[in-house]
């Protein structure tokens, strides 16, 4: 079976196991998305999803988060770890969005990865899943997997794994995919315990080199 095949298949079974898989960060605007993704670093969505409630409440909008003091920010997404860097981000992203984009978060793949805090895996969740575009979104959960199954040959390092996927995963199955590994990383290929290899239903195309 080649990788491309291996692929294939892989979208196919995990469509069925997981038919509506999406993101799990609560957001209803693409702003608000920017900002979770940045606090879900080493952070749980769960908790995230939490403490944005709080956030908002104070700032229901880009202007208010981008005239907001990176302190004050601070004091809110600190449940989430590495609380400083984070609203030092988030502050500097939402005033570009306030003064350069009239609020709105740009369609475009290099102007996100431009603003502060967003690299390529924040950059192509904005893009698949607020604009419906082309997205391959390599967080631990699609590296680990994409190892473990054979779709990509001992390859940590996100950009790699990426590129890999682009030349093997159909573009318009690439965003889904995605998120339904996330699904399948943390229910049956999970991480911090032992495979549970039995009730994969990848099992017996995976190649499960013990990664």
């Amino acid at each position: 079976m080649t990788k491309e095949q291996l692929a294939l298949a892989v979208i196919e079974r995990l469509k069925k196991e997981y038919p509506d898989a999406g993101c799990s960060l609560d957001y209803d605007d693409a702003w608000k998305l920017l900002v979770s993704v940045r606090l879900a670093a080493q952070c749980t969505d769960a908790r995230v999803n939490i403490v944005v409630q709080k956030l908002y409440q104070k700032y229901p909008d880009v202007a208010a988060l981008a005239a907001a003091e990176p302190e004050d920010i601070e004091a809110i997404v600190r449940p989430c770890g590495l609380g400083k860097s984070k609203a030092r981000d988030i502050s500097a992203c939402m005033r570009i969005l306030h003064e350069k984009y009239q609020d709105r978060v740009p369609e475009d793949f290099n102007a996100l990865l431009a603003l502060p805090g967003v690299g390529r895996k924040s950059a192509n969740l904005i893009m698949g899943d607020v604009f419906g575009a082309p997205a391959i979104v390599t967080d631990t959960h699609c590296i680990r997997l994409c190892n473990r199954i054979g779709l990509v040959e001992n390859t940590k390092d996100p950009k790699k794994v990426e590129m890999a996927l682009w030349k093997i995963v159909p573009p318009q199955e690439g965003n889904d995919l995605c998120h339904r590994l996330v699904y399948h990383g943390r229910e049956v290929c999970t991480a911090r315990t032992k495979p549970h290899c039995e009730r994969c239903c990848l099992e017996d195309i995976c190649r499960k080199a013990g990664l």
